[in-house]
């Protein structure tokens, strides 16, 4: 059932205490046995509050829109299946508006005005980094599905983690080597200017130096930029391929303008799919980018070796094989990213059994719990692929897509392996006190 949104309706999986408790009333007189305790019975029926963070509002709201999607089938996948130690989960939203500022407010509201269980679902960079301190102030678990380097680095604290998607030093780690085997050697990057922007900019020339080639020039465009021809002067004439990571709403503009630049003659290039999550590849201005190259968490575009799992989860979460909403082409997806939440939801759900998670004074427990995890196995609740987590930076690892635009979609044409994307901690959170 969906409620006016086309959001699943979770409202009939709640269990109220008021409900509980006059079930109890009504059965008061039957036998039960010595020691049973009838609100503590009702208690541990009581939902499991998380608190979801979400972008509803402000430069990330299409992300926002299919992360609220993919929670609530997800949940309701969960629920189905008898919930987390026999309790339903129950989502409680607040809008962080894309804002620094506003996400940790969001977060103290969650811990002290709704008494989540935990904090979740945040994606933007810059909110991750201002929410963090709050949620270890707070000592309340805040699970992130961010893709920026700031959890493993060490730069958060023993409350962040980020155990549901890849982050960006990993990624770009995995497709240098097919980037300079394949598109070319001289690289120069345009990333927007702020952290996520610098994850791409700190350590993709490491990578590529490392598989042959070399970063020439870096172009850093602030994220509220909405003409971008001034820039391209910039690109060096020995550049082979153009690294961009555009993120916003001017994305169009940059690909129109950067193709009036250089025509049929410009250098090749390599994309990350963020520039285009949420945006139809057949709009007219793309043009440019057929037969240019992508990177994919998971791939936007059915692909002819899916499995059963992955197949699965894309009906629960309601995309067609082009990655838009079923029943509406013009409503795509952020797959390469939203997937993320469904595993992440499942990663909580696995702690929390291996704590024996029975409410905010096991907080600590959940957190030990989870960095004890070590890796997930692909299928139903890991459609993605196979992972490996470092509890020590929290931080999870998987295989990466490259895809190449043609014919008017994406398709697959290399997949890296979770050891493509390795690289050495620079942090140990389990070192911090809880």
């Amino acid at each position: 059932m969906t409620d006016r949104k086309g959001f699943f309706d979770l409202s009939g999986n709640r269990l109220s205490r008021r409900t509980a408790l006059k079930g109890l009333a009504a059965g008061a007189g039957l036998a039960v046995a010595p020691g049973f305790v009838r609100y503590a019975q009702a208690q541990s029926s009581e939902p499991i509050r998380i608190g979801f963070q979400a972008h509803r509002t402000g430069i990330g709201a299409a992300y926002g829109r299919w992360y609220e999607r993919t929670t609530n089938a997800a949940v309701k996948a969960i629920n189905d299946a008898g919930g987390i130690n026999g309790r339903p989960i129950e989502i409680i939203v607040e809008d962080d508006g894309t804002d620094a500022a506003r996400g940790a407010e969001v977060v103290a509201k969650f811990a002290n005005q709704h008494k989540t269980d935990i904090v979740y679902g945040t994606l933007f960079s810059h909110v991750v980094i201002a929410s963090a301190p709050t949620a270890g102030e707070l000592k309340i678990p805040y699970y992130v599905i961010s893709e920026g380097y700031h959890v493993a680095s060490g730069k958060m604290n023993r409350w962040c983690l980020q155990p549901g998607i890849t982050d960006v030093r990993a990624q770009v780690t995995s497709v240098a080597p097919w980037i300079a085997a394949n598109a070319g050697k001289k690289v120069t990057m345009i990333f927007p200017d702020y952290a996520f922007g610098y994850d791409h900019r700190d350590y993709l020339p490491p990578a590529i130096e490392k598989a042959g080639g070399k970063v020439v020039a870096q172009i850093a465009i602030p994220p509220t930029e909405s003409s971008f021809t001034k820039y391209f002067p910039q690109i060096p004439a020995e550049t082979e391929v153009i690294y961009h990571v555009m993120v916003g709403p001017a994305v169009l503009t940059f690909v129109k303008e950067l193709g009036d630049f250089y025509g049929s003659n410009g250098p090749k290039l390599f994309g990350f799919i963020d520039s285009l999550e949420a945006v139809d590849i057949n709009s007219p201005g793309l043009e440019y980018l057929d037969g240019s190259h992508f990177w994919e968490g998971s791939p936007r575009y059915a692909q002819a070796g899916d499995s059963e799992a992955e197949k699965a989860y894309r009906a629960a979460v309601g995309i067609d094989d082009n990655g838009a909403a079923v029943g509406d082409a013009k409503d795509v997806s952020t797959a390469a990213h939203m997937f993320g939440c469904w595993e992440t939801l499942y990663v909580i759900k696995k702690a929390m059994e291996d704590a024996d998670y029975k409410g905010p004074q096991d907080r600590a427990k959940l957190v030990e719990a989870t960095e004890a995890l070590t890796e997930f196995a692909e299928g139903p609740e890991h459609p993605q692929g196979k992972k490996v987590f470092n509890g020590k930076i929290h931080q999870v690892f998987g295989s990466q897509n490259i895809s190449k635009l043609e014919g008017g979609k994406l398709n697959v044409v290399h997949k890296t392996t979770i050891e493509d994307g390795m690289y050495e901690p620079e942090a140990d959170y389990t070192t911090q006190p809880l």
